[in-house]
């Protein structure tokens, strides 16, 4: 079983059958935890999995697979009152779970753009282009997320099309510029500081991150790559708390 494959199947019995018994299948016994909602080791997500509510339920969008990490993007329903959009990051290891980062953000129904935070293509494909998407995102992330050098922005982003899922910004690098003038009025300044991983297959590559918006946050941008251009984003933005359930902290 490939590690996606052992993801997913992993993932469905602990989060989509609540079956506490699946982390002893699952899981590693040195499992380390960088998740907000839970405790460190397996018997931390042994407790997770355990209060979830009758009507918990997780909605996939896509996944992605790189080397001992894979990445899914869904919803989760039933966390709290409003559902809410994820990024998970596994790390497999002699076939069990054995680390696990993640950052969560509420749906909006009303987005500028008009897209969901999840809709869009799925489908991994141009699997030769792995590692020269990974390197252009890789020098974008460093260069205009973190450098804020926006003006090599279109070395890296279409600028015929950049189709938009950040809820507050409209698409084309125009949109979002609009959207960070607006923010930087309401003191959000986006700042990237560091750069932790990238996480690439296919056309899709993962950035995971942390920095400013208003206050400490993490990171987490998927974009979609063609023809070597970036064309399409999603992300989420997620607070970091002052106090965390381990000692992992969030990367």
């Amino acid at each position: 079983m490939n590690n996606k494959d052992l993801v997913l199947k992993a993932v469905g019995e602990l989060f989509g059958d609540k079956d506490t018994s699946a982390v002893d299948r699952w899981v590693s016994s040195t499992f380390k935890q960088h998740s907000a909602l839970a405790a460190d080791g397996p018997e931390g997500l042994r407790g997770l999995v355990s209060s979830l509510p009758a009507d918990f339920r997780y909605e996939g969008a896509r996944v992605i697979a790189d080397g001992d990490l894979v990445a899914l993007h869904g919803i989760y329903h039933g966390f709290g009152s409003a559902p809410l959009v994820a990024f998970d990051i596994f790390r497999v290891e002699n076939g069990r779970l054995a680390e696990h980062w993640d950052a969560l953000t509420p749906v909006v129904k009303e987005t500028v753009s008009g897209r969901s935070q999840t809709d869009g293509p799925a489908q991994v494909s141009d699997l030769g282009s792995t590692e020269a998407n990974r390197k252009v995102v890789a020098e974008y992330a460093d260069k205009v997320l973190k450098g804020a050098e926006y003006s090599v922005a279109t070395d890296y982003t279409s600028t015929e099309t950049y189709l938009q899922h950040n809820p507050e910004a409209g698409d084309g690098l125009d949109g979002f510029g609009v959207a960070a003038a607006k923010w930087a009025a309401q003191g959000k300044n986006v700042v990237y500081k560091t750069i932790y991983k990238v996480i690439a297959e296919g056309n899709f590559v993962l950035v995971q991150a942390d920095g400013e918006f208003g206050g400490p946050v993490a990171y987490y941008d998927l974009f979609r790559l063609a023809d070597g251009k970036i064309v399409e984003h999603w992300d989420v933005i997620q607070g970091i708390p002052a106090e965390l359930p381990h000692e992992n902290g969030l990367f």
